[in-house]
């Protein structure tokens, strides 16, 4: 785990919003300190930093950082990157959190989670804001990927994307074609994480994410994140750029005399 945190390319551009605080926090693990106590050194966060040990068996990992106001961190990069988010993303972390905690608070810790738990999770694993011109958030939302990335291409020099997942940052460690993220729209006014942060945490609630607002976009297909998606051919891969589903409900089943009468029809 420490040689994959040891392959973290700073300069590339999903790392942007995090690198002030990443790279001096990365030093100081490396230098010997735990994660835990790296991040409490760098930068202020609502909460702080604790070696994992401080969560007792049983008890809810959410619900401790909710009472606690402290996040029990293990030593490895999943944990690091998670606590970089509540460095960058606090009100929005913090407000993700509180959440958790109150449904935890009502249903407790079941086998599965419900529905906003869920929601927040996935949002929270691998959940990315994006604030782009409505002709690109609708082809998106249609996965319309030959117009997004073909005709579309130039419109993405006025979208700003933050990505908020840290499992999603993780797998970026080492960048593979498939990685998406579950993408949520924000105002395209919005510049910088800090903008996005305050509005994240402001609009969070538990009505809005049932159902799930998100929309898919696998992330090194954004012009500019990967020098691969300028080749020919890129974005034909059907499994990574799927079409829209379209739901369509299937037909009551017919009883009694109207059967008999489509039968007689058909016959016809």
């Amino acid at each position: 785990m420490v040689t994959q945190a040891l392959q973290i390319n700073w300069n590339a551009p999903w790392w942007e919003p995090v690198r002030s605080l990443g790279q001096p926090a990365l030093a100081s693990w490396m230098a010997g300190a735990g994660v835990a106590h790296a991040l409490n050194a760098f930068g202020p966060a609502p909460v702080s930093f604790l070696p994992h040990a401080a969560l007792a068996e049983g008890q809810a990992y959410e619900r401790f950082i909710f009472e606690r106001r402290a996040v029990p961190t293990r030593d490895n990069l999943h944990d690091f990157l998670n606590g970089l988010m509540w460095l960058r993303y606090p009100l929005s972390k913090r407000r993700m959190n509180a959440l958790q905690a109150q449904e935890i608070a009502v249903n407790g810790v079941q086998a599965t989670r419900g529905p906003v738990r869920d929601a927040v999770t996935v949002f929270d694993e691998n959940g990315a804001l994006l604030a782009a011109p409505e002709p690109l958030m609708s082809a998106l939302r249609e996965r319309r990927w030959d117009e997004l990335f073909g005709p579309m291409r130039p419109l993405w020099e006025q979208a700003r994307l933050w990505l908020l997942g840290h499992a999603a940052l993780e797998k970026l460690v080492s960048p593979y074609k498939s990685i998406t993220a579950h993408v949520l729209a924000v105002p395209e006014e919005l510049r910088t994480p800090e903008e996005a942060d305050e509005w994240l945490a402001d609009w969070l609630s538990a009505e809005r994410l049932v159902p799930k607002p998100f929309v898919p976009l696998p992330l090194l297909g954004i012009p500019g994140w990967w020098a691969e998606n300028e080749e020919a051919g890129f974005y034909d891969d059907k499994a990574v750029f799927r079409p829209k589903t379209v739901f369509r409900p299937k037909r009551a089943a017919m009883t009694g005399s109207a059967a008999c009468s489509a039968v007689r029809q058909k016959a016809l």
